[in-house]
């Protein structure tokens, strides 16, 4: 039984703070599912095929998977909350 409530402790501590870490992230999740798509995304990523952007500057927004991907884990995770939530 000791065994149980320490792997239950740490499960529990780890997924509070990653979960307050989620929660605290939403707002940048939104931000980027309106640009993701949006005239400044398309104009960002022209200026990155046409060579104006700095060869040093971190362009993984501006990959056509990344933001899609960050967004459909993002609603993947949403749903499993959901679930669990809805088992309890």
């Amino acid at each position: 039984m000791e065994q149980c409530l320490e792997k239950a402790s740490v499960a529990v501590m780890q997924l509070s703070e990653a979960l307050d870490k989620y929660i605290e992230s939403q707002d940048a999740i939104a931000t980027l599912d309106k640009y993701y798509g949006s005239e400044e995304w398309k104009t960002d990523f022209a200026a990155d095929e046409a060579g104006q952007l700095p060869k040093d500057l971190k362009r993984g927004v501006l990959s056509e998977d990344g933001i899609w991907n960050l967004l459909s884990d993002s609603r993947e995770l949403n749903n499993r909350l959901r679930a669990f939530i809805d088992q309890q």
